[in-house]
């Protein structure tokens, strides 16, 4: 019976098993139908979806970048195709030991591991980032056949940023950089985050900033089809990109070239304006930097001498330095006279060297006798215009500048531009802090005639006011870009802008202004520098304080620090009978304007209207302040001096628009 019972516990026991494993099954197939149910029936679609992603692959194409040229097609900004070393930390596990084993096999400097550090700290997670750019031929082929030990890293075609002119209008073009976390923030915000996917870079400064939407371009997308391993089998459907438009600018590059060169080694800046439609000709900044180098990232090193330099390469003085305008305000301040009614042209003051008021007494330098208007400008009396700020007063002088663009921002097409200081009243109530300096007194208000006291403003700004004057008193908004090239279409479109602005002027209130600056020309102080010049012209030399000077005391450049001396300026426009050029240059802490920034003035005119450039012993003479006579040496035609660029032949595109104003400029005289 045991034996029996035995055997029986044994087979319910073995039932019982199989009971549960069965259950356990059943409880399994259970879990698998209603997976399934979840799976195909519940989310069919999202999980097709997925697949489908996993499966395929959308890949963004990045547009190729417009260029930028100047007004006869001379290349100034554009691109070229290099190869890349580039590296996704995320998806490599020791970063350190990958860079050095790639260092067996691809050129990597310190210098190269410092630039990358940089981006990694400045680029997200999941970003692919250059280790080394620019490989050669041996060294794609040394890593092509070492890849498979480099996960996360890969060679890639890149197109790459040249600036072909060096230094040449660097603070004008300005350079590209690789976009930041603020550049994702103010992208996000015009809602353009798909055209930005698979780009790294973005405009920083000048016409690359401003027009940054006209040469970016659209970037297009491919969607591939990818192997169970991620690898792409074919492409299913595409978007192409389009390519950024090219942005021509009305700079005449040839003529930047020069002026920087006029310059040398002297701080200064220089704008040159068609006064009849507010093109910019040329926009100076000197010293000038290199935008090469900011492309790849600029290394510390350069970044140092850049920022760290006294003379501050970096910042532009024609768009955002502000001076006194010294004595080439006087022009304006008798125009203001004129049209206010505060003096006639043939009012006469006396100029005894010096004026007094309240017991102060105001320094005019050689006592002239009988000063009219025409007078006061061509010999530049201070005393003249001593009492004729004096008379006005702040707030009529403040109200008639204002128009003509002073101390107000004149909208070029160029992003950071100062607004300089026009004073007055309210100004000087909310510029101090100490009550004892809120208050505007008289001896303000004469400081302001002779373009000193409060007066800072722009180059930008006194070439407009200049411009203005040139052309009957319209004003029209200084620019930069005159047209942009639709590649897709191979059409060139013209830059609308808005109609010129008439302030009113009496043409006899104007050209007595004019005649006194042609007598500055031709019996004044810049008379020896614009002798025999093949056109008649108006001018102003000026020279503005860098630093005060007591009233006891004589102004004595020797004993001042260099960046204490006078700064020398120079206004002028030319024809005088229909002016195509209107000029304002400054020399910084180079002194009497019509040795320094006169003769520069000079050679722009000679080049735009007579189609003559300088010797290079004329250059140097100008460089060193020597150049107080006509051009010296044999001067050449301005279509003999080469250009070392690529050209864009801008006359063989179709046009539309303003047809007139695209044409590319041709140098020399215009035809009678």
């Amino acid at each position: 019976m045991t034996g029996f019972e035995d055997v029986k516990n044994d087979a319910g026991r073995f039932t019982g098993r199989i009971v549960f494993m069965a259950l356990l099954v059943l409880a399994g197939m259970l879990v698998l139908a209603s997976r399934a149910y979840y799976l195909q029936v519940l989310h069919h679609e999202e999980f097709q979806e997925r697949a489908e992603s996993n499966r395929t692959a959308v890949v963004p194409i990045v547009p190729y970048r417009g260029n930028i040229v100047d007004r006869n097609g001379v290349l100034l900004a554009g691109n070229y195709s290099a190869y890349t070393l580039e590296i996704s930390p995320a998806r490599v596990r020791n970063l350190e030991q990958t860079i050095n084993e790639l260092a067996e096999l691809v050129d990597i400097q310190p210098i190269h591991r410092r630039r990358f550090e940089r981006l990694r700290s400045e680029a997200g997670r999941y970003d692919s980032l250059p280790i080394r750019t620019q490989l050669s031929d041996e060294e794609v082929a040394r890593f092509a056949a070492q890849s498979w030990r480099f996960p996360g890293v890969q060679v890639a075609a890149r197109l790459f940023r040249t600036y072909p002119m060096g230094n040449t209008a660097s603070h004008v073009i300005g350079y590209i950089g690789r976009i930041t976390q603020q550049n994702l923030e103010r992208i996000e915000e015009r809602d353009e985050e798909a055209n930005y996917r698979g780009s790294t870079h973005i405009g920083k400064l000048g016409i690359e900033d401003s027009y940054e939407s006209e040469l970016h371009g659209i970037t297009g997308v491919e969607q591939l089809e990818r192997s169970s391993a991620g690898r792409p089998l074919r492409v299913m459907d595409s978007s192409p990109a389009r390519a950024g438009n090219t942005v021509v600018l009305s700079l005449d590059i040839k003529l930047q070239r020069l002026v920087e060169e006029l310059f040398g080694e002297r701080r200064g800046a220089l704008v040159a304006i068609d006064p009849s439609n507010g093109e910019i000709l040329a926009m100076v900044s000197m010293p000038t930097f290199n935008p090469n180098l900011f492309v790849e990232g600029i290394d510390q090193e350069n970044w140092q001498a850049l920022n760290e330099s006294i003379d501050r390469p970096l910042f532009n003085r024609a768009l955002r330095g502000t001076y006194p305008p010294g004595s080439t305000y006087k022009p304006f301040m008798a125009l203001a006279a004129l049209e206010t009614g505060a003096r006639s042209a043939n009012t006469v003051i006396q100029d005894g060297g010096t004026w007094t008021l309240a017991g102060h007494r105001y320094r005019s330098g050689a006592a002239l006798g009988p000063v009219d208007m025409r007078r006061s400008i061509t010999r530049s009396s201070n005393v003249y215009y001593y009492s004729l700020a004096y008379e006005m007063g702040v707030e009529k002088i403040h109200d008639f500048m204002k128009p003509l663009g002073f101390g107000q921002l004149t909208g070029i097409d160029l992003n950071g531009e100062s607004r300089g200081i026009l004073p007055n009243r309210e100004w000087k109530r909310n510029a101090f802090s100490d009550p004892r300096r809120k208050s505007w007194i008289p001896g303000d208000t004469v400081s302001l005639g002779i373009g000193q006291g409060y007066n800072s403003f722009t180059m930008l700004q006194l070439a407009h006011a200049t411009a203005t004057l040139a052309n009957a008193g319209i004003s029209h908004r200084p620019h930069l870009a005159k047209g942009r090239l639709d590649v897709t279409r191979n059409e060139l479109l013209a830059i609308e802008q808005p109609a010129g602005v008439d302030l009113g002027y009496r043409p006899e209130h104007l050209r007595v202004i004019a005649e006194g600056m042609e007598g500055v020309v031709l019996r004044g102080t810049s008379r020896r520098v614009f002798a025999g010049a093949p056109y008649r012209s108006a001018g102003k030399t000026g020279t503005a304080q860098a630093a005060s000077v007591g009233q006891r005391e004589r102004y004595n450049a020797a004993k001042l620090a260099e960046h204490q001396r006078d700064h020398s300026l120079y206004i002028a426009f030319a024809p005088l009978e229909k002016p195509q050029i209107a000029v304002a240059v400054i020399v910084e802490n180079a002194g009497f304007g019509a040795a320094h920034a006169a003769p520069i003035a000079r050679r722009v005119m000679d080049y735009w209207l007579a189609g003559i450039y300088p010797s290079a012993e004329d250059i140097a003479a100008v460089q060193t302040g020597r150049a107080t006579a006509a051009p010296l040496g044999q001067p050449r035609r301005v279509d003999e001096v080469a250009m070392d660029a690529a050209v864009l032949p801008l006359h063989t595109l179709k046009r539309r628009g303003a047809q007139h104003s695209l044409e590319p400029w041709q140098h020399g005289p215009p035809a009678p």
